[in-house]
């Protein structure tokens, strides 16, 4: 049936067709959290989110997951290791050297089981997240381009405002949450003059082919730009590489972004003499040429604005018309820009207030250190875009260091819009040692994102007990009480691993004869990555955590202890790691947090006015005591009983008669490092 001419547009039949007609004007879909980019943070998001039962929807601008990597690296291979064999079947050790994987509870989702190369294929890596999607179903709304974000105020909104997202299409979404995993899509580009003839990483060819007997300029000095040369290292005449600042060598750094070894061929070529080279220059003060010849000259800009530009680039002065020793007098058939890349805010509403407007501001988002925008609540970046948090740090930027940020952000979520307080998992305190051995030993998230994600322990009153809280972002810690629901009234441990502070950087010799420390009371002086445990009082304030001392991760502490170093990472060493540690909690807590058998809790209830935590939880409570001919020759010493005989028979049938004075299934007291033995009970 037709509408009538009488019919007006804006009557409600009209209006439900003019909505219909125009999906800009229809009611916006709302979903308590969107995410933005179905690469690896955003698919971690999803998985958490559909795991705790959330209301959400990842938006996608192409048609598969991982879009990024169909085409980057460039030349195709990952840099991010894939370590299959560790000789250990734990599966959260074998995730400290598994950076590709996403954390899931399928183990059929784990990155090995798509390559055997070490350094894989990008294709792979494309292929993984698909199957990670899918396997899991995560809501993932593909072909869908988001073109505008805004806000729109709200009070009765979880944040006082809703985010507003308008796709290609003009239809809109409306969102509680906003969690941006866009990454770094914007190549980053230096304007001087010349450079219009800059071929770009991203479009330049990959076929060496293209490149035989050419003289070659690559502006840059990261892993793109050595991958860029190592690709055409064996065509072209020679290989020069320019940039403002020295190599950077990421096992001197110990940061992972820095160049790796697989792409550093051209420094062997420089250092050997074998033509190709290294330059430092600022590249704003230089400008590109291109002479007649179609060759590209490298020149300085006050020459260029000397000559002024009716010149022609044949007559304008080069460098080595003055200094005919020149670095760079020859001629180039090629220039390539490897500079990295930066977040696109383009289609973000400046009331966001995403970008700082300082320079590092326009590479990354302005965030927190909980990854929260610092300008807009209920927006938080993940993944590479929220690197800025531990740039040139930490693994922040990769996968195998934010799928535990991106945990963390959950977890802050869950919390502050659910109800949900931080996980964690409450023990006695004689377990204390054992529990931070433990994750020492085995913790992905603690070991690869150091310093910036740490284990905190909340003690009980009278240290009776303890909550183990897992990879709290480590500079927000005078805001635990509020971002995890827990509470800090007797104090707290924090576990961090860390570099030594004199360790890394580009300037260092990681090679350097005695650089590994060995001894236990030297610990403090460890370099490589060991774990240390800082001891508080009372909750660090806000101020006290912006003004900690230079080089220092987290205030100064009440007391502070290093595990020594260990060459297998491994820290179960008896005598030279559990020990050591042991005793440095005991002073803390002054305590004794030594595991006993029965037969010592119950000497020492005879002797002692104050009992060890470990008898005063087992022993006491009518556990862990088995009568013993020892312990029979003891009671007639001490005038005990004299009719020990019949005492002794009861004990010994208890095992037949529950309820009686002893358990039938505890026999013997056996703590949770049972190291512990009765010659333990006499050393210290």
């Amino acid at each position: 049936m037709g509408l009538s001419a009488a019919t007006p547009l804006w009557s409600s039949p009209g209006l439900l067709l003019a909505i219909a007609l125009h999906p800009a004007l229809s009611v916006p879909t709302h979903r308590d959290y969107c995410v933005l980019g179905a690469g690896p943070a955003g698919l971690q998001m999803a998985y958490f989110l559909q795991r705790a039962g959330r209301d959400y929807a990842v938006f996608e601008r192409t048609q598969r997951p991982g879009s990024f990597f169909t085409r980057y690296p460039r030349h195709r291979k990952l840099i991010s290791i894939n370590k299959r064999y560790t000789g250990n079947a734990n599966s959260e050790f074998n995730l400290r050297h598994d950076w590709n994987s996403l954390l899931s509870h399928d183990p059929r989702l784990l990155f090995r089981h798509y390559s055997r190369a070490y350094f894989p294929d990008a294709h792979d890596m494309v292929r993984y997240l698909s199957d990670f999607a899918d396997t899991l179903g995560l809501h993932v709304l593909y072909n869908t381009t988001i073109t505008h974000v805004t806000l729109d105020k709200d009070q009765r909104a979880w944040n006082g405002h809703h985010f507003i997202l308008t796709d290609q299409k003009g239809h809109v979404h409306r969102c509680s949450v906003l969690l941006v995993a866009t990454g770094l899509s914007v190549p980053n580009q230096v304007d001087f003059p010349g450079s219009e003839y800059v071929e770009g990483y991203e479009s330049v060819s990959v076929d060496p082919e293209d490149f035989v007997g050419q003289n070659v300029l690559i502006l840059g000095r990261g892993n793109s730009a050595f991958e860029t040369a190592d690709n055409i290292l064996g065509v072209t005449n020679f290989i020069h590489m320019l940039s403002r600042s020295r190599v950077r060598l990421s096992w001197a750094t110990h940061y992972v972004g820095d160049l790796r070894a697989i792409n550093n061929g051209l420094l062997d070529t420089y250092q050997l003499k074998s033509l190709d080279g290294l330059l430092e220059s600022d590249l704003t003060d230089l400008a590109i040429l291109k002479d007649s010849k179609g060759k590209f000259h490298v020149t300085l800009k006050f020459f260029l604005e000397e000559a002024g530009s009716n010149q022609s680039a044949d007559s304008i002065p080069l460098p080595q018309d003055d200094n005919d020793n020149f670095a760079m007098r020859v001629a180039y058939d090629r220039v390539i820009r490897c500079l990295g890349w930066n977040f696109d805010f383009s289609i973000f509403n400046k009331s966001l207030r995403l970008n700082s407007g300082n320079a590092f501001g326009k590479k990354y988002p302005l965030i927190r250190a909980s990854y929260e925008s610092k300008g807009s609540r209920g927006l938080f970046i993940l993944g590479t875009a929220s690197h800025s948090v531990d740039y040139r740090k930490s693994a922040g930027g990769f996968i195998h260091g934010f799928r535990y940020t991106a945990r963390a952000v959950h977890r802050l979520l869950e919390h502050r819009h659910h109800g949900i307080t931080w996980p964690a998992t409450e023990l006695p305190i004689t377990q204390l040692t054992s529990s931070i051995v433990r994750r020492v030993n085995e913790a992905s998230g603690l070991y690869q994102m150091f310093g910036v994600l740490a284990d905190v322990i909340l003690l009980k009153e009278n240290a009776t007990a303890f909550e183990y809280l897992e990879e709290f972002p480590l500079q927000m810690l005078a805001q635990l009480e509020m971002l995890t629901g827990r509470k800090v009234q007797h104090g707290l441990f924090v576990i961090n691993m860390e570099y030594g502070r004199n360790f890394s950087g580009p300037d260092k010799d990681v090679f350097f004869d005695h650089r590994s420390v060995g001894h236990t009371e030297d610990a403090w002086q460890s370099n490589f990555l060991h774990p240390v445990i800082y001891y508080y009082r009372h909750l660090p304030t806000e101020q006290e955590v912006r003004f900690r001392p230079a080089h220092w991760p987290l205030p100064r502490p009440t007391a502070i202890h290093h595990i020594v170093e260990d060459f297998l990472t491994d820290w179960t060493a008896p005598i030279g790691h559990i020990l050591p540690l042991r005793r440095f909690l005991e002073n803390c807590l002054d305590t004794d947090l030594r595991s006993f058998y029965a037969e010592s809790c119950f000497l020492f209830a005879l002797t002692r006015q104050k009992l060890p935590p470990f008898c005063q939880q087992g022993y006491l409570r009518m556990r862990g005591l088995m009568s013993t001919e020892s312990l029979r020759q003891h009671r007639v010493e001490s005038r005990l009983p004299r009719n020990h005989a019949a005492t002794d028979s009861r004990l010994e049938d208890s095992s037949q008669q529950p309820g009686d004075h002893e358990p039938p299934d505890a026999p013997m007291a056996t703590g949770p490092l049972a190291q512990s033995l009765d010659s333990n009970k006499e050393e210290l």
